[in-house]
């Protein structure tokens, strides 16, 4: 079984929801309370075992900042885990422009030249944290490791899943499940016809015959709605796997109320934060 050494971090879009800050600041250079949501998704590829971290970026955004090696402020915050203020440095770093916002699966095409084997896809705006560790012992996100684990086991492509709440499904791809195989993708239904609560979520570990399959199934042809016909190809000849991924908490920076909420979700599972910022939110709560 080849070994997933490379992982595609999606952070392409223009991310118009966050407008204005989105004009100066890339989406996802936006903290997470205090750490980038870049990092989040860095070092949860690292921790599955990435040895090639390739960046899809657009025209207008400058990434060089948050890629920089800032391991001299360790004399500053010596109380802070190494791997946040040099979260690249371990790992080949490659930067890939995707010229125009044609969809993820255009997305992933920008890299596919420099990628031989299975690898990881992680959306820049989807942060998934099983665990809520304050800076001076920071433990990456098991999500993309929990893929790596289900492709060693069965060597087919496979996605995330997590469980939604009724009235959200009509926002995601809903999947159609037998056993731990999807047999359908269903994009934003209904309520009544959404098939599970299991959605979508921004982690996907593709094959290597990804590369030829979008050739395949172009953007000119399928545009956005290319990567979903190269995942429904898997779903009709040879499988495609469902992860669910228990007990995370899915935060979005996409869109400014989501990404308030998960600073205080965030925040109040967090120990170093969760006293003080609890006592702080109940007084001002009972404030008018």
């Amino acid at each position: 079984m080849a070994a997933v050494e490379d992982a595609l971090l999606v952070a392409g879009g223009l991310g118009t929801r966050m407008l204005p800050t989105s004009a100066s600041t890339p989406k996802e250079a936006l903290p997470l309370v205090d750490v980038p949501a870049l990092i989040h998704l860095a070092r949860e590829a690292v921790a599955a075992g990435a040895k090639r971290l390739h960046i899809i970026s657009s025209p207008r955004k400058d990434m060089r900042a948050l890629l920089g090696d800032h391991s001299w402020l360790l004399e500053k915050r010596p109380d802070l885990t190494p791997s946040l203020l040099s979260p690249f440095a371990d790992v080949e770093v490659h930067v890939h422009i995707q010229e125009q916002p044609l969809g993820l699966g255009n997305a992933i095409e920008c890299a596919l030249g420099d990628i031989d084997g299975p690898f990881l896809v992680l959306l820049g705006d989807n942060i998934l944290l099983d665990q809520h560790t304050s800076l001076d012992g920071f433990i990456p996100s098991k999500a993309s490791a929990q893929l790596v684990s289900s492709f060693a086991k069965n060597g087919l492509p496979c996605v995330g899943l997590l469980e939604v709440q009724p009235a959200e499904v009509s926002s995601y791809g809903v999947v159609d499940m037998e056993g731990e195989l999807i047999r359908n993708v269903i994009e934003k239904p209904s309520i009544d016809q959404a098939p599970s609560r299991l959605v979508l979520c921004g982690r996907y570990l593709f094959t290597a015959d990804a590369k030829s399959l979008l050739r395949r199934f172009d953007v000119q042809t399928h545009g956005e709605l290319q990567s979903i016909v190269l995942q429904q190809h898997w779903i009709d000849n040879g499988g495609l796997v469902g992860v669910e991924l228990s007990g995370y908490q899915w935060y979005d920076s996409g869109k400014p109320l989501p990404w308030l909420q998960a600073q205080v979700d965030h925040a109040l599972r967090r120990t170093d934060l969760e006293p003080s910022f609890r006592k702080w939110l109940v007084q001002r709560l009972d404030e008018p």
